[in-house]
């Protein structure tokens, strides 16, 4: 089947004729479905109005604002906290330091907050204010961190002479068995001054340095035994004699309570015991006025 379509125009000199055949008609009619079906379904680009187009890429850049405004503020909580956690044991050390209750101020618990709340005042924060406010606290937070280390230097300056005072035992299990002074020397039986006192203790006891300082001297003496000196500055010295056995070599920093050795019978000595002496530019004192005092 042929169909005949005459084209009347006035821009034309004469009629046009085109000629279909039923091919040509079966392949137009099969695109015109085709056309309807995509665009029933929407495959087609639609077609916004300038405004519309706007307003995608409004709403786009006001949430990528939006979530870049979030990851900054969660990197200053994150910083805020670790800085808190640092407060947190600056004020522990200060509390022991000072002497105080632990109990009394708890750093790791939040403190108490209430009172009434007044609707007519409340109103909502935004991003910007709420911005503000965070920088102003990490800035608070740095001021009070500042300050604590400054107090925790001064506590620990004020605490240092006393550790390297001798007033720690040196031994902690074990009775006097000589008192500093005058005797009968357990030898030869004469009057001899004794310059420390005596521990009685088991073998391999641990002997620990009753302050902090540096060990000044670590070997084998002819009447000492085994011997350990630590200088504690300031003219002070201990000594701790008869050792089984030395654990520090000379020129060692050792701390307060910390071991240097282990009770022995070496030297001139008559049984396991340690020998003590506290001595002040060099002369003998007598060990228990210093360990009477608070360490």
């Amino acid at each position: 089947m042929n169909i005949n379509i005459i084209l009347v125009s006035g821009n034309l000199a004469k009629t046009r004729t085109i000629s279909l055949t039923g091919l040509q008609l079966s392949i137009a009619g099969l695109l015109l479905i085709a056309l309807a079906a995509i665009l029933a379904l929407g495959l087609l680009p639609r077609l916004s109005p300038p405004s519309a187009a706007a307003n995608i890429f409004g709403a786009k850049d006001e949430a990528f604002y939006l979530r870049e405004s979030l990851n900054k503020m969660a990197a200053k909580v994150g910083q805020m906290q670790a800085q808190l956690h640092r407060l947190d044991a600056l004020g522990e050390r200060l509390v022991k330091l000072a002497g105080l209750k632990p109990q009394e101020f708890l750093f790791d618990q939040a403190p108490g907050a209430g009172g009434p709340f007044s609707a007519g005042s409340a109103r909502e924060i935004n991003f910007a204010e709420l911005g503000e406010r965070l920088d102003a606290l990490t800035r608070g937070l740095e001021q009070r961190s500042d300050r604590l280390s400054v107090l925790d230097a001064w506590f620990t300056a004020s605490q240092g002479p006393k550790q390297l005072i001798p007033s720690a035992l040196p031994v902690q299990t074990g009775w006097y068995s000589s008192n500093f002074g005058w005797r009968l020397d357990p030898f030869n039986g004469q009057n001899a001054f004794h310059e420390g006192i005596d521990f009685m203790a088991e073998p391999g006891t641990p002997v620990s340095a009753a302050a902090g300082g540096v060990v000044a001297y670590s070997d084998y003496h002819p009447q000492y035994g085994n011997m350990i000196e630590v200088d504690h500055g300031n003219g002070l010295a201990t000594r701790y004699a008869h050792l089984s056995k030395r654990g520090v070599k000379t020129g060692t920093v050792v701390k307060m309570r910390e071991q240097i050795g282990e009770i022995g019978n070496t030297g001139r000595s008559t049984g396991t015991h340690l020998h003590f002496e506290v001595r002040q530019q060099g002369a003998a004192q007598n060990p228990v006025r210093f360990l009477q005092l608070p360490g």
